[in-house]
C-alpha cells in the first residue's frame, strides 16, 4: 500500500525543494530509493504472508537470523538484524512467550544471554520462509533474473562499503570523538 504520494511526485516535489542546493542528486535517489524500496517490501510482508503467523518483519528477521545462525548470544541477534539490544529484549520474549525461541543464560558469563529456535520455532520458519520468498518473487517480477543479480551486487557492494569504510568515516565526520549515546527520543525532563 502506497503512502500519501507516489515515488514520481516525491521526486518531482524534491527536485523543486533542493534544486538550488549543491547536492549529488544520483547519490540521493539511490538511498532514498532503498529506503522506500525497503519500507514498502516491509509493508507487503507484514501485511500479507506475515500477518498469517501473527510476525512482524522485526520478528521475522530474528528467527532467521538465529534459524540461520543458530544458537547466538543476543547481542550478535540484535547486531545481525540491525535492531538494538532493547529492542530484541521484548522481540525475544514476545519469540519465546510464543514457544519459537528459547532464552538461555551463556554457560561461562551469567550476564549474556543465548537465544535458539524451539522445535516450533523451526517448524513456523520451515513453513513461512517459501511463503515470503513466493513474495520476494513477486515484488521483484518486474526484473528479470540479470537485473536482479546487478541489482543485489549494487546493493551488496554498498553494504561492504559501509561495512568496511563506514566506522573511519564517522570518526573522521566526529573528528575521532565517540558519538552522543542514542536516546528513545523522549527529552529529558526539564528540572
Amino acid at each position: 500500500m502506497p503512502g500519501q504520494r507516489s515515488i514520481i511526485e516525491t521526486e518531482k516535489l524534491v527536485e523543486s525543494k533542493l534544486g538550488g542546493i549543491p547536492i549529488q542528486h544520483e547519490q540521493m535517489a539511490v538511498i532514498a530509493n532503498i529506503h522506500r524500496a525497503a519500507a514498502a517490501v516491509r509493508g507487503h510482508f507484514e501485511n500479507s504472508v506475515l500477518r498469517g503467523s501473527d510476525l512482524t518483519w522485526t520478528a521475522f528477521v530474528v528467527l532467521w537470523v538465529v534459524w540461520i545462525w543458530g544458537e547466538q548470544e543476543t547481542r550478535y541477534v540484535a547486531e545481525e538484524a540491525g535492531i538494538s539490544k532493547g529492542t530484541l529484549t521484548g522481540v525475544a520474549r514476545t519469540l519465546e512467550g510464543r514457544g519459537l525461541v528459547r532464552r538461555t543464560d551463556h554457560p561461562s558469563d551469567g550476564r549474556r544471554v543465548l537465544l535458539s529456535l524451539t522445535d516450533e520455532g523451526e517448524k513456523l520458519m520451515r513453513r513461512v520462509f517459501p511463503e515470503l520468498n513466493a513474495e520476494e518473487a513477486f515484488v521483484a517480477q518486474q526484473l528479470d533474473a540479470d537485473e536482479c543479480k546487478k541489482t543485489a551486487d549494487a546493493l551488496r557492494r554498498i553494504v561492504v562499503q559501509v561495512e568496511e569504510h563506514g566506522e573511519e568515516r564517522r570518526r573522521e565526520l566526529l573528528n575521532g570523538q565517540e558519538p552522543a549515546p542514542r536516546r528513545s527520543g523522549r527529552r529529558a525532563a526539564k528540572p
